[in-house]
């Protein structure tokens, strides 16, 4: 009859069952122990990381995330880098949508772009106090310092320092280990290494005369300083080198092509191609470039000095790179992200960072230990920050070309460097006021 079950058909069906379940006790431990992976991975918080590609930061950044995911292993930290040039542009497309990065590294001089338009959020006091930061970091610091709130932090500083070639000193009839103590010394010791054919173009650059370059934050803030001004009002909502200081300063720039010929903008290139190629007897940059000339010890000796003094004054540019959590980090992001930028700010981080990139710790304790502070190509760039100012610059971007066009202005369409340092005083101040006006 339909639906019966035999006495046979009964036997093979409790067989089976016996089977299945022999087979679900064998497998249990398996899948228990699959389950317990995919529990342990949801507790494994992923957050991403983004800085612009230089392949030595790359480098040491991929070993310092090891680094913390072994002493943090319910993290994993997803580092990802882009071009420079793309770098703000991807940003701007990826970060209000929530798809970009939670922590990110950015150039200081950005920050007011970043904080207006809505991409990064202020550091935790719980974690970082702004006592805390004011007493650990340089005072330099405090260019990322907005409304009394801090927004990154960096792990590492620059300064600028004199490099000099020793080869060309020699050749010139200079003492190779004896760079420049004054600014006077150094045009007198280019003027000596410089040489132009019978048609005045430049065979040897004495010094370098690029505003593309370091130079624009050497005239900002070394020369006019060094003349007794300053660039900016102490709130630096106003311009104030459109002043006898700023007028001398540009015009020391400009004579070192019209009147000293001991170089020209764009030189080979930029002033680091012509010095690397030993085609330059000085050169003013950071502490970055000792990579690129080391690199170079078979063909390149040279020296690192602090920036020459003037009228008794000592004055330096210090800037940074600086890491800051954006704002569409929330919860166990967000935790994970302060974790990860307290470990980037640590002394340990900063000691690897010296050596491996060349960048100074942002640490006035460890950066003033002595075998960084007296250390031979190191040590000209740390104690130049003991006198070094950061420009709190609102459009870096703006604020540096407005020099470029003043020394083209002077030496290009015959502008006096009073005219040229006015009009673009003018232009300046614009920027600042339509920055501080929505404040």
């Amino acid at each position: 009859m339909f639906g019966e079950v035999s006495p046979i058909q009964k036997e093979n069906n409790m067989k089976k069952g016996l089977l299945i379940t022999l087979i679900l006790v064998m497998l249990a431990p398996m899948l228990f122990a699959a389950g317990g992976k995919e529990e342990a991975k949801s507790d494994v918080t992923q957050i991403v990381y983004w800085q612009y590609f230089y392949e030595t930061k790359k480098v040491l950044m991929d070993e310092l995330i090891k680094i913390f995911e072994a002493r943090n292993p319910d993290i994993k930290v997803d580092h990802q880098t882009f071009p420079y040039e793309n770098y703000n542009t991807k940003v701007a497309s990826s970060v209000p949508s929530g798809q970009g990065p939670n922590v990110i590294n950015l150039f200081y001089g950005w920050l007011p772009l970043y904080i207006d338009s809505g991409y990064l959020q202020p550091l935790p006091t719980n974690v970082f106090p702004n006592s805390r930061i004011e007493d650990e970091f340089f005072p330099l610091v405090e260019a990322a310092k907005f409304d009394g709130k801090y927004y990154a932090l960096p792990t590492a500083v620059r300064s600028l320092a004199l490099f000099w070639n020793k080869d060309l000193f020699r050749a010139a009839g200079l003492d190779p280990e004896r760079p420049p103590k004054t600014n006077d010394e150094m045009i007198e010791m280019a003027k000596k290494i410089a040489q132009l054919d019978r048609n005045g173009n430049y065979l040897q650059a004495g010094m370098t005369v690029e505003l593309r370059g370091q130079m624009h934050q050497f005239l900002r803030e070394v020369l006019i300083r060094q003349f007794g001004g300053t660039p900016y009002s102490a709130d630096d909502r106003k311009v104030t080198y459109n002043s006898q200081a700023g007028y001398n300063a540009l015009k020391w720039m400009t004579d070192l092509e019209q009147v000293h010929k001991v170089g020209m903008p764009q030189f080979m290139t930029d002033d680091v191609t012509a010095f690397s190629a030993g085609k330059m007897g000085m050169t003013i940059d950071g502490s970055f470039r000792l990579g690129n000339f080391d690199a170079l010890k078979g063909t390149l000796d040279y020296g690192v000095a602090e920036l020459p003094e003037m009228n008794g004054v000592k004055s330096n540019f210090a800037s940074f790179w600086a890491n800051g959590i954006t704002s569409t980090t929330t919860g166990k992001e967000l935790e994970a992200s302060v974790k990860f930028l307290d470990f980037l700010t640590s002394d340990e981080v900063m000691a690897m960072w010296l050596p491996a990139i060349g960048e100074l710790p942002a640490k006035k304790a460890l950066a003033l230990k002595d075998e960084f502070k007296n250390d031979p190509k190191y040590g000209p760039f740390i104690r130049g920050l003991d006198y070094a100012n950061a420009t709190k610059f609102v459009d870096e971007d703006g604020q540096r070309i407005v020099w470029i066009d003043a020394y083209d202005e002077v030496v290009l369409n015959g502008k006096t460097p009073k005219q040229a340092v006015d009009e673009i005083a003018a232009i300046e101040q614009k920027i600042l006021d339509n920055y501080y006006s929505k404040k």
